[in-house]
C-alpha cells in the first residue's frame, strides 16, 4: 500500500481526476490535453507532473511525444475522462469508427503502454447508449486488449461519496488479467441521502461578497464551520478565484424572487421571461447537495445572496480543495470547474483501485 503508482491522465482538463489520485496516493506524471488554459492550471496545481498538450485524436503521434517526454518511466496506470462525442455503432467488437476517435485514443494508450489498470469516467447516458451496446463495445475491446474490466452498475453518485453535489457518473476499471489481476469492485458509498453534504455546509465560510466583487486572492474572514469547509481549507491560507459577478438590478431582483431551492416555476408569470428551460432561476437549497455543476454560471444561484455562485464557491462542491488556484479567464475557470471529475469522488475509486493493486502485487510479486 505504500507503493507509489505512476500514472498519466488523458483528457486531463484542469486536473480533478488527477488531484484525487494525487489525495489517494498516487504518483501523477503528466496530464495531457489540448486546451491552454486547463493546462496551465494543471501544471500549476499537479505538483511534479508534465502538463502536455497533445492532439489525442492523433494517437501515434501522441502517443510518440508522451513516450519521449516521460523517458523509460513505467506507466501504471491511465486514468481518462474522454467527452462523449458522436458515438456511432458499428459492430460488436469494432470501436474504431471515425467519430468514436476520443475513445480509440485511450484504447491505443492502453495498448501501448500496458499499463497494470485504467480508469474511464464518463457521462451516465454512456450506460444506455445504442441499449447498451456502446458500453459492452468498449468492454469488449479492453477485454480483447487482456484486460478485466468492470462497470459500476449505476452511475455513481458524488454525494454518496462526501462531494456536496448530485453528479452522477459512470466508470470503467479494468486490471491486467496476465499479471494476475481480477475483477475491481467499486468503494461503497460512505453516505445516505439523509446524511449529504448541503451547499451551506460546503460553502457558508466563504466572504458572501454583498457590497463587492471579491478578489482573485483573498483572506479568510472567519473560521471554518464545519468539519467539509476543515478539509477543503487544510492546505490553504488565503481564498483563490472567490470573484463575483456583476449582475443588474433587474437581475438581482428576479433573483431575489426564487425561494430557496427553486427555479423559474417559482416566479410570477412576466416574471424571469428570459429564462424558462428546466435548469433556469435556479437557487441552491442550502441543507442540500448543489445541482450538477456545468461549464457555464448563469443558471444556478446562491442559496443565501442574489448571484451566481464564484469560482472558488462551484470549485468547493466540486470538492478541489482551496489552494487549487484556477488560472486563465473567468469563463475558462468556470470551464474547468464545470468539465472536472469531483476530486473527492476520484479519492475513493483511486484509493480502492491501489487496493486492488496492492493486494495483486504482494500474492504475485508484480
Amino acid at each position: 500500500m505504500n507503493k507509489k503508482y505512476t500514472v498519466i491522465d488523458l483528457f486531463s482538463g484542469a486536473g480533478g481526476l488527477s488531484q484525487g489520485f494525487v489525495q489517494a496516493g498516487y504518483d501523477l506524471l503528466a496530464g495531457v490535453d489540448f486546451d491552454d488554459a486547463a493546462l496551465r492550471t494543471y501544471a500549476h496545481n499537479i505538483k511534479g507532473a508534465k502538463a502536455l498538450k497533445e492532439d489525442l485524436f492523433n494517437e501515434e503521434k501522441s502517443i510518440k511525444d508522451i513516450e519521449s517526454e516521460l523517458g523509460n518511466k513505467e506507466i501504471d496506470v491511465i486514468i481518462a475522462g474522454p467527452p462523449c462525442q458522436g458515438f456511432s455503432l458499428t459492430g460488436a467488437r469494432d470501436i474504431n469508427d471515425s467519430r468514436n476517435k476520443l475513445y480509440v485514443a485511450v484504447v491505443h494508450a492502453v495498448k501501448h503502454f500496458q499499463p497494470k489498470a485504467f480508469l474511464i469516467e464518463n457521462v451516465p447516458g454512456m450506460a444506455t447508449l445504442y441499449k447498451g451496446l456502446v458500453k459492452q463495445q468498449i468492454i469488449n475491446t479492453f477485454e480483447d486488449l487482456g484486460y478485466a474490466v468492470s462497470v459500476t452498475d449505476k452511475p455513481l453518485l458524488a454525494a454518496d461519496y462526501g462531494v456536496p453535489q448530485i453528479r452522477k457518473r459512470m466508470f470503467f476499471v479494468g486490471f491486467k488479467k496476465d499479471l494476475g489481476y481480477d475483477y475491481f469492485k467499486f468503494p461503497k458509498p460512505i453516505l445516505d441521502a439523509n446524511h449529504h453534504i448541503g451547499t451551506a455546509a460546503a460553502i457558508s465560510d466563504l466572504p458572501p461578497l454583498v457590497d463587492t466583487l471579491g478578489e482573485n486572492v483573498m483572506e479568510y474572514t472567519c473560521e471554518p464551520q464545519t468539519e467539509y469547509q476543515k478539509l477543503m481549507r487544510k492546505n490553504s491560507k488565503l481564498i483563490y478565484n472567490h470573484v463575483g459577478t456583476k449582475h443588474t438590478d433587474e437581475v438581482k431582483w428576479v433573483i431575489s424572487q426564487v425561494p430557496e431551492g427553486g427555479n423559474h416555476k417559482d416566479l410570477l408569470p412576466g416574471v424571469g421571461e428570459s429564462r424558462k428551460f428546466n435548469e433556469a432561476w435556479t437557487r441552491y437549497h442550502s441543507q442540500k447537495p448543489s445541482k450538477t455543476i456545468d461549464t457555464g454560471h448563469r443558471n444556478h444561484f446562491h442559496y443565501k445572496w442574489n448571484r451566481v455562485p464564484t469560482v472558488r464557491e462551484n470549485a468547493r462542491l466540486q470538492s478541489f480543495p482551496d489552494d487549487f488556484e484556477f488560472l486563465g479567464t473567468k469563463t475558462q475557470q468556470n470551464r474547468q470547474v464545470g468539465n472536472a471529475v469531483p476530486p473527492l469522488l476520484a479519492q475513493a475509486i483511486g484509493e480502492k483501485m491501489k487496493e486492488h493493486l496492492a493486494i495483486k502485487n504482494k500474492m504475485f510479486q508484480v
